[in-house]
């Protein structure tokens, strides 16, 4: 089964909006967990829009699924609190200061020599790493030559295709895990995945190993109720 790791960062937003500690980010974790999801994602960003540093550190004493840390590692905060934390996974994301959200994944050609430094500092800690790419095979091969574990295959453009041209939408996902696999490479994917399209591309895409769900998901449980809704998107993974 490929597993489930939850993107929490929305409830950290809603906390934030209003201040104080409502909702619990640390009993949202704790939930998630028990609710049977296989892992806890958090992507702290420099101004701690949603996701504190401090909630990193509370969050590593509690949870008892895989950790992933996502982050921009030009930014040496997000260097240090990786180290100190040591999380199970680091997934590393060219996001710039301010950025909305990730949009984009690494140009692995041009960013080969930093990105296989900074991976090689993560390793020594025994830290699993893994980079965000786009569905492209330059990228994918680029990434083997930077060390790293895994790639995370950026999925917005199979989300925006997949109610019109969902075999089209899925293709260049199936090419590059293929790719991937044969180089040796772990797959993850995440952005915009969903209950709609979640068990598509699940089904077509080989060698998929977790999938990070956050905005989608967080926005489901609303509607469906946190326990409700993790279980759901398990089922879909069937």
């Amino acid at each position: 089964m490929v597993k489930l790791s939850v993107n929490i960062n929305k409830i950290a937003t809603l906390r934030n909006a209003r201040g104080g500690g409502v909702p619990d980010v640390i009993k949202a974790a704790l939930d998630i967990e028990r609710f049977g999801a296989n892992g806890i994602t958090v992507h702290p960003r420099p101004d701690e829009r949603h996701i504190t540093y401090k909630d990193v550190r509370d969050l590593k004493k509690i949870v008892k699924t895989e950790f992933n840390i996502e982050g921009n590692p030009k930014e040496q905060k997000f260097i240090d609190l990786v180290l100190e934390v040591k999380p199970q996974q680091v997934t590393l994301v060219p996001d710039v200061q301010g950025q909305l959200t990730s949009d984009h994944g690494w140009d692995t050609i041009k960013n080969k020599d930093y990105l296989k430094e900074i991976i090689s500092v993560f390793k020594l800690h025994n830290i699993r790493t893994s980079i965000f790419v786009d569905a492209d095979p330059k990228m994918v091969e680029g990434a083997k030559h930077t060390g790293t574990d895994r790639i995370e295959l950026y999925t917005e453009s199979y989300a925006n295709l997949f109610n019109t041209e969902k075999e089209k939408a899925v293709k260049p996902f199936c090419e590059a895990a293929k790719l991937a696999m044969e180089l040796g490479l772990g797959i993850n994917a995440g952005h915009d995945l969903s209950l709609e399209n979640l068990k598509f591309f699940k089904q077509n895409v080989p060698g998929l190993m977790e999938v990070s769900i956050g905005h989608a998901l967080i926005s489901d449980a609303l509607y469906l109720g946190l326990e409700n809704t993790v279980q759901m998107y398990l089922r879909q993974l069937k």
